[in-house]
């Protein structure tokens, strides 16, 4: 796919004077640049009269995630302070907030993460006038389907096959599809960001992805301590399916099915991709087959 062209600042100054902020200098317009690797995101710091915001390129549904979820302003997330076009490409400007991101957990962070998704999704719990709107269910099942066709094992096959069947009947909320951990921002709040894949699905979606590929070692790109994944898995139990009437039982094993969906990505991208000698796709097939023997085994079918 052709990348992008990156417009000029004195373009990205004319979106903002669009957007109800004239004559921000160029020198006041900062690409955001990834520290690991140099990558220039299609993101702005833009600074005015000593406030911060963010323009962005929006991506996929990002945009109308923001309208309908996300106004009038909401905690967990940026603040959304319109739109346009530019170069026939959507842009919008948001809230500039302070705060790292959870690649290295800790307690202290974790716990106001958590906050934050459990607010989210307490108040959009079950609500079906927004089942339409951005990522919906039937758009979300594609993917799915797609990701069970790549796995190659009988095994996996056949706990990926309960997993689509829990997917379908879970209670639904106000889901971040593609909540890794740099894809929160805490600092005095939690807040999500990047919300390219967001919609009211299955509860569990943000969860799930959020601990399932964080690991103990130290030098890990997600590191959460296994008191800490416990943890987690007990706090959001008790402030959010507890409440609505969810048993641990029936939250455990629905946690299991929501994990083993997240560990069978990198199983569907090293066939796919004929990457299988990557360390992520044994990593992660080791993981799936252990998930799938225990979600086979609670039915007696393993």
């Amino acid at each position: 796919m052709e990348e992008k062209k990156t417009p000029a600042k004195r373009e990205l100054a004319e979106a903002l004077e669009a957007l109800g902020m004239p004559g921000v200098g160029e020198e006041c317009i900062t690409a955001f640049i990834c520290a690991e690797d140099g990558y220039k995101y299609a993101a702005w710091l833009v600074e005015r009269g000593g406030e911060k915001y963010v323009l962005k390129r929006a991506k996929g549904l990002e945009l109308e995630a923001y309208r309908c979820f996300f106004v009038p302003k909401k905690p967990y997330a940026p603040a959304f302070c319109g739109s346009c076009e530019l170069n026939g490409e959507p842009y919008f400007l948001m809230e500039y907030c302070e705060g790292g991101d959870l690649r290295r957990c800790d307690t202290e962070r974790l716990l106001k993460a958590l906050d934050a998704l459990i607010a989210m999704q307490e108040e959009f719990w079950q609500r079906e006038e927004l089942y339409g709107s951005a990522v919906t269910i039937e758009r979300a099942l594609k993917a799915i389907e797609d990701r069970g066709s790549w796995l190659g094992s009988e095994l996996l096959e056949a706990a990926y096959a309960r997993f689509v069947e829990a997917y379908k009947q879970t209670p639904r909320t106000l889901c971040h599809e593609d909540l890794l951990p740099m894809n929160l921002l805490i600092g005095e709040r939690a807040v999500l960001i990047d919300w390219e894949y967001g919609g009211v699905l299955p509860y569990l979606s943000s969860f799930a992805r959020l601990i399932a590929h964080c690991r103990e070692e130290q030098d890990a790109y997600f590191y959460m301590t296994r008191a800490d994944r416990e943890l987690a898995i007990s706090y959001y139990y008790e402030n959010l399916p507890k409440k609505h009437g969810i048993s641990y039982e029936e939250y455990s094993r629905s946690l299991d099915l929501f994990l083993f969906y997240e560990y069978c990505e990198w199983i569907m991208l090293g066939n796919r991709y004929d990457s299988r000698s990557d360390e992520r796709y044994g990593y992660y097939t080791k993981l799936a087959e252990d998930m799938a023997g225990k979600i086979l085994h609670a039915e007696g079918l393993a």
